[in-house]
């Protein structure tokens, strides 16, 4: 297994803050990024990966130590969130391609988040993070491929929330990229995801170990956490996956509950997801991703007065749109409206259906599935 590390870009200096859609900026920040494969001469083979929700710049490939992560970097973020999407002869083939994949602005992976130091303070920024929106994580990201000299790339790939980055990129930015593949995402922010989000952040912020997001050097809102990524899991894993992957026995306590005993092995699993959440994520960052995502408007963020009109900025690129058929986070529907979205603009569009058993979490889970199709709109 390919052993690969996280590089650092430099975002912004105090000489050049990055400036946010709010009118906010930020000085000293910083990407955490991984690539993989080799940059053409001709500077044109270039994918950038967007991760889901709670992913990170570690997409292939082993990587056991990340130092500006800290103790977020556990034993589950040691193999490649995608690894086995990336590399020779994959879907994303490093025998042809050069892959970046970037932890967003506002992360707790090793880019500048909540977690970060505020140069103007000495202290973590905790609450004093400034609000993102999906614009500004895309925005943060073309400047790393600036710095990389990288003008047009051959394709954007996103998958969940990423999908919603992939979108941004290629509607705001149309000339700087070629082909699109949205996985398993949506056009927009629905009343149902809404309502998800809107749990988990109550979970959040009701932990009295919260403190308004001033907890580091303290307790850790765990317990809120925890909470929130079981609200946010069921929507990931179809039903039926989830009994299975269920261990049999029963843990009868957790300390996360008083009075209720535990009676079945998928009771025990949705806590054990909970419990191992916390162990790797910050729950500022959380915060600030379930936000842009709650916020996200596509059209408003490229400044467009609707969404057909949108997408004829993007008539020169090719879209393969992937539907997961189980999916209970963003629906089949979603990605119907946005194909139709497509078609009336006049883009080049395919939708792929996939028949899988185990729901959102089937673009992580089985590459083969997914692999002819990226071959064929990847190279041809």
């Amino acid at each position: 297994m390919n052993r690969v590390e996280s590089k650092q870009f430099v975002l912004s200096t105090e000489a050049k803050p990055f400036f946010l859609q709010s009118g906010e900026a930020l000085v000293s920040a910083e990407l955490a990024y991984e690539t993989y494969g080799q940059l053409n001469a001709a500077r044109d083979n270039a994918i950038l990966v967007f991760h889901a929700l709670s992913g990170s710049q570690h997409a292939a490939g082993l990587n056991t130590a990340v130092p500006s992560a800290g103790s977020h970097w556990t034993e589950e973020n040691h193999l490649g969130w995608w690894d086995e999407f990336i590399g020779p002869g994959r879907g994303l083939d490093t025998n042809q391609f050069f892959v970046i994949a970037a932890n967003y602005l506002g992360g707790c992976y090793g880019s500048t988040g909540p977690s970060s130091t505020d140069p103007r303070t000495g202290r973590p920024y905790g609450p004093r993070f400034p609000q993102l929106t999906i614009a500004d994580i895309v925005n943060s990201q073309m400047a790393l491929l600036d710095h990389l000299g990288i003008h047009r790339l051959h394709a954007t790939v996103g998958a969940s929330l990423g999908g919603l980055l992939s979108l941004s990129l290629a509607t705001r930015f149309p000339d700087r990229v070629q082909t699109v593949i949205p996985f398993a995402t949506g056009i927009r922010t629905t009343a149902l995801q809404r309502l998800h989000n809107i749990e988990q952040i109550v979970a959040i912020e009701s932990d009295p170990n919260f403190r308004g997001g001033d907890y580091y050097g303290r307790e850790t809102p765990d317990r809120g956490l925890a909470l929130a990524r079981m609200i946010g899991h069921k929507t990931f894993v179809s039903l039926g996956a989830m009994e299975e992957r269920a261990r049999d026995e029963v843990v009868r306590r957790d300390d996360l509950l008083a009075w209720y005993q535990i009676r079945s092995p998928l009771e025990s699993y949705m806590l054990h997801q909970g419990r191992k959440f916390v162990r790797r994520f910050d729950a500022n960052t959380y915060l600030r991703i379930l936000d842009a995502w709650n916020r996200f408007d596509l059209a408003r963020e490229a400044v467009a007065t609707d969404l057909v009109g949108l997408f004829r900025r993007c008539r020169n690129q090719s879209y393969l749109v992937f539907t997961i058929d189980s999916d209970a986070c963003f629906y089949p529907s979603e990605q119907s409206e946005l194909v139709e979205v497509l078609k009336k603009s006049g883009v080049n569009a395919t939708r792929i259906t996939l028949h899988s058993d185990k729901g959102h979490d089937s673009f992580l889970l089985e590459p083969h599935l997914y692999r002819p199709f990226l071959r064929a709109a990847l190279v041809g």
